[in-house]
């Protein structure tokens, strides 16, 4: 299992570093002045459900979600190394069910992407550029949905665990 969590691991840390390395590169950065649909991205699909827009734009992020805290980029980058240093403790030693294994990596490995980031870039490249019916989304990256995804299964392991224990 432990084999199959590390290719999980490499697998989806490759294809974020892979999708931030083609958008910082090939992808000119986000301007609100762009003639291009929109904002200089690549657009995916346009008027999905009359009105959900995705495309594919450049931008940099110094901050963590939704870019807060970007004036405290270099606190920032080591608060992440130290969370993620307790993590992969809390992941080897720990007594963890495969689930909640797998949730943790999705954390980790997300959180590591982010980290590549700012060693590669100087900040964290975001990309998918969702607006819906005239609200646009905050833009994100591959990591970012990682750590998402990984959140919401541990929100839903942690409420499953406690409804068993007081039922």
């Amino acid at each position: 299992m432990k084999k199959r969590l590390i290719v999980l691991f490499l697998l989806l840390l490759l294809f974020d570093v892979a999708s931030k390395y083609y958008v910082f590169h090939f992808i000119p950065k986000m301007g609100l002045s762009s003639p291009f649909y929109p904002y200089g991205g690549i657009p995916v699909f346009k008027g999905a459900l009359k009105g959900i827009d995705f495309s594919i734009v450049n931008i940099e992020n110094l901050g963590a979600a939704w870019g807060i805290f970007s004036a405290y980029s270099d606190y920032l980058l080591w608060a992440r190394i130290f969370i993620i240093v307790g993590l992969v403790l809390y992941l080897i030693f720990s007594d963890l069910s495969k689930a909640k294994r797998f949730t943790i990596l999705l954390i980790i490995t997300g959180a590591i992407g982010n980290i590549l980031d700012f060693f590669f870039y100087g900040h964290v490249v975001d990309m998918f550029y969702f607006k819906f019916w005239g609200f646009s989304y905050p833009i994100f990256n591959v990591a970012d949905s990682l750590i998402t995804i990984g959140i919401i299964f541990l929100f839903i392991f942690s409420t499953q665990h406690k409804s068993k224990r007081y039922a």
